[in-house]
């Protein structure tokens, strides 16, 4: 009994660095996972959804969105993307990929007997130190140097499956944020005033910035209806051009034709004086709300208006009317008491063109609406559009970093060499337990050179070893140029990057190691019925 008992007690002795060794595996798994896809020469994931729909792409936050992770650990990783996403909007793969080998570190550190509070405490100190390191290398960017905000584009689009693209897509970006700040006093871009609408058909090189709104709707085709208006008075209306029902459980009886013939009379004069008033308003361009309910409008109504030559849009979803009235400077109109001149906006031209196969409606010369933009982007398959898509929001998140920050560093493994070789310094400064992890956090961020250096088919040991060399005599913008294999200059291979990437990246990395060190056993919560 007494041996059994000792026994209890020495399992449970062993039963937290169990619990954090298991922990660790996982969230490496996780980031070893995702580590081929790092940089230009990155290889795509191809991910395949349980109702067959595949998806291929080499974003960090969407391999691991889709992925199916079970390991509790292993989800911190994921929340770990999507913060960066959030913060920074790129280099998710990146703080992945570091959260992983700064844990592989930890591990040497908890064999060494070092306490996981000393190395968490350690690991506090050096993400904050990396902070001022990477302030070392910022050069500061001014919002009108357009060519500046440009490369930095073409550097995130540069490693995505559009690569080829960057040369089109990245001016396009740039010109999009552009067109919804005031360089001189934006602090941040709001994204959701640049609307990016995917449309099958043409090429990536037929996408384009619409300076106003486009639906991806085609416009009514009642018969003799208009297709195309100049000088357009637009109006927004969330009520339904249609007869209306009774209530669900209620039902209307008719027993006699005089009875159906008078019913359909009211309805058509209903309808005609709803038509009427949107005439009379002055109002040449409908925006229909869909409507759950009922039919919004009817074949009846779309004739009436149709006569009247009012063009037609129908089944605007309900999250877009926040950035239509943005963009036009128009009112929604929620009943027709309310269907005033004073509630119409104006624009220069309506009129719906053919996109590929199908048909788009192109609101252009918005006369009072707020700065936004939507970008129309064309592509020959729905994967290719998709993972554009993504590429594009990328993009804009890189610029909105700008604009939030003001500094850019050079990329290509560049400033995480040039921390690691600062903080290896720092750490020779102190003594003990700290130095010690210290150093192992520093040589952990060497990781992404040499990741970038395995990707691109190099040596990586005698890359990074170069590249070490290089920052020791203080070439300090020295990366890996992955075109043309070899160590080279960043700033003048147009290689940058924003500065809250990296730090964001590093920083929240360190934050979700020290959260995984912390945890010392795995408990289930009891079920509530």
């Amino acid at each position: 009994m007494i041996s059994q008992g000792k026994e209890q007690v020495f399992q449970d002795k062993e039963k937290p660095s169990d619990v954090r060794t298991s922990n660790i595996t996982a969230a490496k798994a996780v980031a070893d996972a995702i580590r081929t896809s790092l940089g230009p020469r990155g290889m795509d994931k191809m991910i395949q959804a349980s109702k067959g729909e595949v998806t291929i792409t080499n974003d960090g936050a969407t391999i691991l969105k889709q992925m199916q992770v079970i390991h509790p650990a292993a989800h911190m990783l994921v929340e770990l993307a999507k913060a960066q996403d959030v913060e920074a909007g790129d280099g998710t793969t990146t703080v992945v990929i570091l959260a992983g080998s700064i844990l592989s570190a930890s591990q040497t550190l908890l064999s060494k007997g070092i306490h996981p509070t000393s190395i968490s405490e350690s690991f506090q100190t050096a993400a904050t130190k990396c902070q001022e390191f990477l302030e070392e290398l910022a050069i500061q960017v001014d919002l009108s140097d357009k060519a500046t905000l440009i490369k930095s584009a073409t550097t995130s689009l540069s490693s995505k499956v559009v690569s080829e693209f960057s040369g089109l897509l990245a001016p396009i970006t740039v010109e999009a944020v552009l067109k919804c700040i005031d360089t001189a006093t934006a602090t941040n871009v709001d994204l959701k005033d640049i609307k990016v609408i995917t449309k099958l058909g043409g090429t990536l090189e037929d996408t384009e910035l619409v300076e106003g709104v486009v639906f991806d709707k085609k416009a009514s085709h009642a018969s003799g209806s208009v297709v195309s208006v100049d000088k357009a008075k637009i109006g927004l209306i969330q009520f339904c051009i249609s007869p209306p029902k009774t209530d669900m459980e209620n039902q209307v009886i008719v027993t006699e034709y005089t009875q159906m013939d008078r019913i359909l009379r009211e309805e058509k004069n209903y309808i005609l004086e709803i038509c009427k008033q949107i005439k009379k308003a002055g109002c040449n361009v409908l925006l229909i709300q869909k409507s759950i309910l009922r039919d919004a409008i009817n074949d009846l109504a779309l004739h009436f208006l149709a006569r009247m030559k009012i063009m037609v849009v129908r089944d605007i979803e309900r999250e877009d009317i926040e950035f239509i009235c943005k963009s036009l400077g128009c009112r929604p109109i929620a009943s027709l008491d309310h269907f005033l001149p004073e509630s119409l906006s104006s624009a220069e031209r309506v009129e719906e063109i053919s996109v590929g196969g199908s048909k788009v409606v192109k609101v252009t010369g918005p006369s009072i609406g707020q700065k936004t933009v939507s970008i129309l982007v064309r592509g020959s398959n729905k994967l290719i559009l998709d993972e554009a898509d993504r590429s594009i929001h990328d993009a804009l998140c890189v610029l909105r970093c700008l604009v939030k920050k003001r500094a850019l560093i050079p990329g290509g493994g560049a400033p995480e060499i040039h921390v690691a070789l600062r903080l290896q310094q720092y750490a020779r400064t102190l003594s003990g337990m700290e130095a010690y992890c210290i150093k192992a956090f520093a040589d952990a961020l060497e990781i992404i050179a040499f990741t970038l250096a395995e990707n691109a088919g190099l040596n990586p040991i005698a890359t990074v070893t170069e590249l070490r060399n290089r920052h020791t005599k203080g070439e300090h913008s020295c990366g890996i140029n992955v075109r043309k294999g070899q160590v080279g200059d960043m700033k003048e291979e147009q290689v940058i990057q924003p500065l809250l990437v990296t730090s964001s990246a590093i920083s929240l990395a360190a934050e979700t190691v020290r959260s995984i060190l912390k945890i010392d056993d795995i408990l289930n919560a009891q079920h509530h019925v």
